[in-house]
């Protein structure tokens, strides 16, 4: 069982640090040009990369989509079954978290106007260097809103945090939280090598995932929480 009070305000003050950090300092660029050749202009991974991009892009995230709907179906067709009413308020918790965590990180990368690495000055782009809450110069024009913090990618195997509220035991649940960060960071690794994104567009993600299904989960399974 957790604290859900510790657990969400340090979360949400991880992930407020976490935005003023990189806000504030250039840690985002000094680590982005390490995937980046100044000389030959180009990304330490071709995007277009058929191998790793089906690996870290379009198979994992096809992966990710069917395991959800598969746990879905469970709760549908198999709804009698021991084994998944046994299981049932984590699955629905799974589930949710699957649909709510990418929801929310697209819904904020709709808003926030922040431009990719790829996309700036500094990396062969046409876009002023302008963290999440800067404004853009004045003299510079947007034909349209462009759509990169936080990092959405990523958020789908952020999502997998939630199995940490499937299982049951410690051991089953340290392997939970184990494989769904190396598959959130895998995602996000591969999106910050192709220019994509810098580190804090995926930290941001991976607690504001963790916050997101907190509250899912303390609603549809408050056992697991602690009453303190």
């Amino acid at each position: 069982m957790i604290n859900f009070k510790k657990q969400f305000i340090v979360t949400f003050v991880l992930f407020v640090l976490t935005i003023l950090f990189f806000e504030y300092t250039n840690t985002d660029i000094w680590i982005e040009n390490i995937f980046y050749n100044f000389s030959t202009h180009t990304w330490l991974i071709d995007r277009n990369e058929k191998i790793l991009k089906f690996i870290f892009y379009d198979g994992i995230k096809k992966l990710l989509i069917i395991v959800a709907v598969l746990m879905l179906l469970s709760l549908i067709v198999f709804r009698r079954n021991k084994i998944v009413n046994e299981y049932k308020k984590g699955l629905i918790v799974v589930i949710l978290s699957a649909i709510f965590v990418p929801v929310v990180v697209g819904g904020l990368k709709a808003v926030t106007n922040t431009p990719c690495p790829k996309n700036t000055v500094i990396y062969g782009g046409i876009y002023p260097e302008v963290k999440v809450l800067e404004s853009y110069p004045k003299n510079f024009h947007q034909k349209g809103k462009i759509k990169c913090w936080p990092a959405g990618h990523a958020s789908g195997g952020f999502a997998l945090l939630s199995l940490f509220f499937l299982f049951k035991s410690p051991k089953n649940k340290k392997r939970a939280i184990i494989l769904s960060m190396i598959v959130g960071w895998s995602m996000g690794l591969y999106k910050m090598m192709i220019g994509d994104h810098y580190l804090s567009h995926t930290l941001v993600t991976m607690f504001l995932a963790w916050i997101i299904i907190l509250i899912i989960a303390r609603i549809v399974k408050p056992e697991d929480f602690t009453q303190i």
